[in-house]
């Protein structure tokens, strides 16, 4: 079901690029046609993989660095009310600071190599995870929380069973949202002071006039978002198995008649 939705999106992504691509000139907007077949070219080359391998490994690292801070920073300022009346106003205080900013000063402290590129996009997902974290446990009914402590559950037992569990599904679409917001941070990052990944092999693409080439790059970052994506959506299905049951109507369930 996944492919024919995206081979059917492709599809009609395809005809309005020829579309555009008729209605402009060549040398603006390749057709297709040409950049299809340039990318055919280039996965068959180490060059562009080796610029692909690169820059997956600096945005999963980014990802999953994210995760493992803001997730549980996130939980920690939702649960806790002390902390949170402690620690929120600075979150709201610099969350909307464009960290893009930063990153110069990122390259000077961590140096060019990848860790100032990582630092920069975990950062950007890293907020975006915590804030949504947070707000998620807020919005958890203290009920809940109440009845399991009233049944004997511990601190830790109420995180593992109610409020984890209620967070996870904000969290994953803050992770996924946080997909396309971490390619646009990469695509940044990759186009200044580096000479490997995709970013870097689109802008050089430009600077030559290789347009062909350059819609190679292009379609090598959509779909490394797109796989990202969808293993967002794979792990989300895994430790949220219980918000995809369907529950069954009264209707349909076994003895129950209508009237």
């Amino acid at each position: 079901m996944v492919f024919y939705r995206y081979l059917s999106t492709c599809l009609l992504l395809l005809l309005v690029w020829k579309a555009l691509s008729l209605a402009l000139s060549s040398t603006m907007l390749p057709p297709p046609e040409a950049a299809l077949m340039a990318f055919a070219t280039a996965i068959t080359t180490a060059d562009f993989w080796s610029h692909f391998l690169v820059s997956g490994y600096r945005v999963t690292c980014a990802m999953a660095l994210s995760w493992i801070i803001a997730f549980p920073a996130g939980l920690m300022l939702g649960f806790s009310r002390k902390t949170d009346t402690l620690l929120s106003p600075f979150v709201f205080l610099t969350y909307p600071i464009p960290k893009i900013v930063f990153l110069p000063i990122f390259l000077v402290i961590f140096g060019l190599g990848d860790f100032s590129k990582i630092f920069m996009i975990a950062l950007i997902i890293g907020y975006q995870i915590l804030v949504t974290t947070r707000d998620s446990v807020l919005g958890l009914d203290r009920e809940y929380i109440d009845s399991f402590k009233s049944l004997g559950g511990t601190v830790v037992q109420t995180l593992q069973h109610v409020v984890i569990p209620a967070a996870l599904p904000q969290a994953f679409t803050s992770l996924r949202i946080g997909t396309g917001t971490g390619i646009a941070v990469l695509f940044f990052v990759e186009s200044v002071a580096t000479a490997k990944g995709l970013g870097f092999f689109i802008m050089d693409s430009w600077g030559r006039f290789d347009n062909n080439l350059m819609f190679v790059g292009i379609i090598g970052m959509s779909l490394l978002g797109v796989c990202l994506y969808e293993i967002v959506n794979y792990l989300e299905k895994r430790l949220c198995a219980w918000k995809f049951v369907k529950t069954a109507r009264i209707d349909d369930r076994p003895g129950h008649s209508r009237k």
